[in-house]
């Protein structure tokens, strides 16, 4: 028995075929082909009442149809749209991007991109704040920063693009965080906020691939954004399935893992544990990794400042922002330097160098221009 999908039916359907019709088309029972025609009322929120014109006779005939609003349907639609157009915006596909040819890269070293608490969406005022942010300013800054970054740090041959979440400020049609339901000072509305999201990621994976001749792109799950950590992993994995020089981690679990030679690099947001405490829960979950490896690093998020801590089994860093400060975090007094990082490791030495570009830097850089 063949299986109809739900956009083929619909296509069956627009196309006037009725459900006996299809049902023979596809060599499917009719009550099957009622059910799936059922699954798309339901999406779109449209009820169909229908009749069965004579008990041996099992073709249908519609008598009246109504449409009914489905809030949720309506906004699950929106978003995937947002998501679909963002992925034809400008390039309708991963094209390869061609290495630059003039670099020399040193093959046994790794660069290390780290954004963390991102906030895409966010929309502070400088009076209030210290600060003024919002989509627009953030679009530009993430940009201008890679570009920063690309041009000033180490030639290696691989690149670890690392998104310690938190990178859109909220996750879904209202502005408010996923668990306490707490209200957020948004800019703009979701669905334009997805579209910038996806034409950044790649825009900044086009910009490292002209650099470095593969590129790992993880994303790491959070607080405010644990769906979109989602759906940006399965998308751009898709996205870029022909593209033999990225690689994007799928992995769903909120403690992640990179193994370089004989160096170990660990990520997690910061939301479930702190710098004190996670240093055995990475070891735990990543034993054969561990165990491999000579020198371990481990990142975090969620505090916006600064804190480094070396245990006995590796060397913790939570991470600046780049991004403003909220009213939530003005008011309360929570206030840190805005910068972020590319850390160069070595396959048998670890850590090498490391390159920090704050947000001070970039004013400067544009100011110049």
């Amino acid at each position: 028995m063949s299986k109809i999908t739900l956009e083929q039916l619909q296509t069956e359907l627009d196309n006037g075929l009725t459900n006996k019709k299809i049902a023979s088309k596809y060599d499917m029972n009719i009550r099957s082909v009622e059910r799936r025609r059922a699954q798309i009322g339901a999406l779109s929120g449209r009820s169909t009442l229908v009749r069965h014109k004579h008990k041996d006779d099992s073709s249908t005939g519609k008598i009246l149809e109504w449409i009914k609003t489905n809030v949720k349907a309506e906004e699950v639609n929106r978003s995937i749209n947002a998501l679909r157009k963002a992925f034809t915006d400008e390039v309708p596909r991963a094209e390869p991007v061609k290495l630059k040819s003039n670099l020399t890269s040193n093959t046994d070293m790794l660069n290390l991109y780290v954004i963390s608490d991102y906030h895409l969406g966010m929309m502070a005022w400088g009076e209030e704040t210290g600060a003024d942010w919002d989509l627009n300013l953030a679009e530009k800054t993430l940009i201008q920063w890679f570009e920063a970054a690309i041009i000033q740090s180490q030639n290696t041959r691989h690149a670890v693009f690392c998104n310690l979440s938190d990178f859109l400020h909220w996750d879904g049609m209202d502005a408010v965080t996923p668990q306490s339901k707490h209200v957020l000072d948004a800019d703009s509305r979701f669905q334009k906020m997805v579209r910038v999201c996806i034409r950044l990621m790649r825009k900044i994976i086009s910009m490292l691939l002209e650099k470095h001749e593969t590129v790992t792109f993880l994303n790491v799950g959070g607080n405010h954004d644990p769906a979109s950590t989602v759906w940006l992993r399965e998308m751009f994995s898709a996205f870029y399935d022909d593209e033999d020089r990225v690689f994007v981690d799928v992995n769903p679990d909120l403690y992640c893992c990179y193994e370089f030679g004989l160096t170990s690099l660990f990520f997690h947001h910061g939301h479930k544990r702190r710098v004190g405490n996670i240093d055995t829960v990475f070891a735990s979950k990543f034993r054969d990794v561990f165990g491999r490896t000579k020198h371990s690093y481990a990142h975090m998020g969620h505090l916006h400042s600064v804190d480094v801590k070396e245990t006995n089994l590796m060397l913790i860093e939570q991470h600046r922002t780049l991004a403003a400060p909220d009213a939530y975090a003005a008011s309360g007094g929570w206030m840190s330097g805005r910068d972020a990082k590319v850390i160069t490791y070595h396959k048998q030495f670890g850590e090498v160098a490391r390159l920090t570009i704050s947000i001070d830097m970039l004013e400067s850089i544009d100011n110049a221009k």
